[in-house]
């Protein structure tokens, strides 16, 4: 059994994009929800005395909802414009209310050319040495946001006041670093 430690230490920490998901739903049509993800291009954890700070970047290129035709429409000027917006960013700005294993993650996410300030509902997994002897560290997160907040505000209805694709998109990330060192033990 692989003992699971409750303190995350000091030290720097690498995103494990074999290890990460970061995937999306939306309404769709009103009555159902489709779901998509996207590859973590990279992510960096910095624990210190002060604090922490988290950075990611996604590939927007990269969305998969098992439907090629659907991926090429999400990833063209109509949604994510990719060939003008290539990466999607987020940075932490502020920890809040962290009880040893629950907290809010607050940050600023770039999405389609546009800053905005988001939150995260966080739980803090624990750190584990693996066994190949790699130190690693977990999180999930879910936060909700406008597409329409973020400048993807494309309008496609049906029937009366019906939308194809609604505005709130809900993410979730479940995200693992790995030691980059100074080792964190």
């Amino acid at each position: 059994m692989i003992a699971v430690d409750s303190v995350l230490t000091a030290g720097t920490w690498v995103g494990d994009p074999v290890h990460s998901d970061v995937s999306f739903k939306v309404r769709h049509m009103g009555v159902g929800k489709v779901r998509g993800r996207f590859a973590l291009a990279s992510a960096a954890l910095t624990v210190g005395d002060d604090g922490g700070r988290v950075t990611a970047l996604i590939d927007p290129a990269s969305v998969d909802t098992g439907n090629r035709q659907r991926d090429r429409h999400i990833a063209s000027a109509d949604f994510l414009d990719v060939a003008n917006h290539p990466q999607i960013e987020f940075t932490s700005t502020e920890v809040r209310g962290f009880d040893g294993e629950t907290f809010v993650l607050a940050g600023e996410l770039t999405l389609h050319g546009v800053t905005r300030t988001v939150e995260l509902e966080a739980e803090f997994l624990g750190v584990v040495d693996d066994p190949s002897g790699v130190r690693r560290t977990g999180f999930s997160a879910t936060t909700t946001i406008s597409r329409a907040a973020f400048g993807v505000d494309i309008r496609l209805g049906f029937g009366v006041g019906g939308a194809v694709v609604a505005d709130a998109i809900e993410i979730a990330i479940e995200i693992e670093f790995t030691s980059a060192g100074p080792d964190p033990r």
